[in-house]
């Protein structure tokens, strides 16, 4: 087995968290120590006893050659945060995913990336907005990084694509199933033109709702900046806004009806140091120049659950 085997089986077990692996393997030294560590040994460094019964029982289910030969079956690659095709906007990030599994094409990351966000329960203004800054923002090779969840996201995947663009879903689920599954064929699409469908989650790993507030650290950490598209009061859009503002991005939002309960976020963004976007020539303004991290976005708070 290799060592980026073992780190992937290590990741695996979902109370190792980036956080946790780091101080493991500066311990252990290697992921491969890591999961051949005697249960005493664990436990000496802190973790918690019921922590350890339950690696223990998971190493002993865990069967890496399997494993990976079943990613294989399902054409699903891995890469860990110390390989050099490990998405460069993602290294040196707080909680940065140590595993990411994709299928498709991870080239397209080089280029410039906007994350395009909003709500599920899109309007026809969201729509309409959606497809004209995801679309326009594709056709100059942007690339389009989104959640692949019903709404803005899929308007967002979508316009990408019918400009002949490409676009990155991050998924919070296993990728050996797609949710919604109604984006199945969307998913294949985003493929199949090049682009990236991606997560940091194992394969048969449930479909939850923490899964989607933890997954949007990752949509933002992939862009170079953030565009909000309507958004409820409490929304999951906001936790990926607050995230795009700890990891110095710049975050956009374009508003709404103020009759509308989806301008909520939007506005709630603007009145906390968030730029308000009218076209996209404001988002290719912003790409021209480097991305900092601005005094106000500090005030940019984190609000919100996942709706």
């Amino acid at each position: 087995m290799t060592e980026s085997q073992y780190l992937t089986a290590v990741y695996a077990f979902n109370y190792f968290g980036p956080a946790r692996i780091k101080l493991l393997l500066s311990y252990f030294g290697k992921a491969a120590n890591v999961w051949k560590a005697k249960a005493h040994e664990l436990t000496e460094i802190g973790l918690p006893g019921a922590k350890v019964c339950a690696f223990d029982d998971f190493r002993k289910s865990f069967d890496i050659e399997k494993y990976f030969s079943r990613l294989s079956d399902l054409n699903i690659r891995v890469v860990t945060v110390f390989d050099r095709d490990y998405p460069q906007n993602l290294k040196g990030l707080d909680g940065a995913p140590t595993v990411i599994y994709f299928k498709g094409n991870l080239d397209c990351l080089k280029a410039n990336s906007v994350a395009i966000v909003g709500s599920r329960k899109m309007t026809p203004y969201g729509r309409e907005v959606t497809e004209k800054f995801s679309g326009e923002l594709a056709g100059f090779g942007v690339t389009i990084i989104s959640g692949l969840a019903r709404g803005v996201d899929t308007c967002a995947h979508k316009a990408a694509l019918a400009a002949g663009g490409k676009t990155v879903a991050v998924l919070g689920n296993g990728l050996d199933s797609i949710y919604p599954p109604e984006n199945s064929e969307l998913a294949q699409e985003i493929i199949k033109r090049k682009g990236a469908v991606i997560s940091e989650l194992p394969l048969g790993y449930p479909i939850l709702p923490l899964n989607f507030v933890t997954r949007n650290r990752i949509i933002s950490g992939l862009s170079s900046l953030v565009v909000v598209i309507e958004g409820a009061e409490k929304s999951g859009t906001l936790i990926t806004a607050s995230h795009a503002a700890e990891q110095g991005k710049t975050v956009f939002a374009v508003p709404g009806q103020i009759t509308s309960p989806l301008s909520a976020a939007p506005f709630f963004l603007l009145k906390n140091g968030a730029i308000m976007a009218e076209s996209t020539q404001d988002i290719l303004d912003e790409l021209n120049t480097p991305v900092s991290i601005k005094k106000n976005q500090h005030t940019i708070k984190r609000a919100g659950h996942q709706s």
